[in-house]
Formats: structure tokens, sequence, C-alpha cells
């Protein structure tokens, strides 16, 4: 899907000056603000280029190692904008980012498991759906369906149903 997009040097360069705000600063609070600010650019998709030139797919990644659950909470909302797109989607898969993003579904924090559930329905390919539609994820979203939270339970239920229903129908086919 080829885009008309017009060269903009003036946003490649926020962007950049961004990324090396994020990366000079010693404040916690900077950083997170830098992170919000490139999570918000990774909706629009005349960004995508500037975004992979400046190596922020692998930016948001480092971050949800990180202990700073702010900082991961921005992180996964900037792959989850970014991870629709094939060349993004394949980038992430390329830097380890399924194991990295399924990691997120343990967190505490309701944003970052939405962000995780619904970066991994975007990076479900023939190559990665049984790293993705395995059973600890599977598990992951029968317990998530379950919930109280209207968002999770439906966000879960919906990856279910379009990832695993012929799964489920197999296991319970050869018990």
């Amino acid at each position: 899907m080829q885009r008309n997009v017009r060269p903009n040097p003036e946003r490649r360069s926020y962007l950049q000056q961004l990324v090396t705000e994020f990366q000079d600063s010693s404040s916690k609070q900077n950083k997170e603000q830098v992170l919000a600010n490139l999570a918000n650019f990774a909706y629009d998709p005349q960004n995508f280029e500037y975004l992979r030139q400046l190596n922020i797919i692998e930016l948001f990644l480092d971050q949800l190692i990180e202990s700073d659950a702010r900082f991961v909470e921005f992180a996964v909302g900037g792959l989850c904008n970014l991870s629709l797109d094939p060349e993004n989607r394949d980038r992430i898969i390329r830097k380890d980012g399924v194991r990295i993003v399924i990691h997120c579904l343990s967190s505490d924090i309701e944003e970052v498991v939405l962000s995780a559930i619904t970066t991994l329905m975007s990076l479900v390919t023939t190559e990665t759906k049984n790293e993705i539609v395995c059973s600890s994820v599977i598990e992951c979203m029968s317990k998530f369906s379950k919930s109280t939270n209207r968002r999770l339970s439906n966000l879960a239920n919906v990856f279910l149903q379009d990832f695993c229903s012929r799964t489920r129908d197999d296991q319970v086919t050869s018990q």
C-alpha cells in the first residue's frame, strides 16, 4: 500500500529533537513527556517513515523491558499505533517484539494490557501465529474474557474469536 506522503524535513527534524531529548535527559518526567509525544506522533501514517528512520520502534521496544510503568504504557501505546502498518509490523516482529509485547499481558495497568492485546492482534501473521496464539496467551485471554472490565473482556473475546476459535475447536476435538 503506497501512500502519497510529501517529505517534511521540519517534522523529521522535530522528531529527531525529541529522540535526542529522550536520550540526553536525566529527568524521568521529561523522558515520560517525550515518550508520550512520540507515541502520539505514531498515530499519523505520514510520520511512519521518519519514525523508522529514527529507530523509534526500537526505542519503544527497549522501553517495554524497563521497570517504569509509565514508560511501558507510552511505549506499548506507540507500538500499538504503529503495528497496523505492514512495514512497521514486520520491523516489530524482526526485533523480537512479539515476545516482548506478550510479556506486557502480565501488567497491572489496564492501558498496557489493552494496547498489548491490540498490538498482538496486529502482529499475527502466518509466521507469528504459533508464537502469539499459544497456550499461555490463550490462557491469558480466557482469563481476561471473564473480567468485569468490559473493555478488557470485549477485547479478549475478539482476540479469542478471531484467532483461537479453530485452535480451541481442535483442542476440544482431540480430548
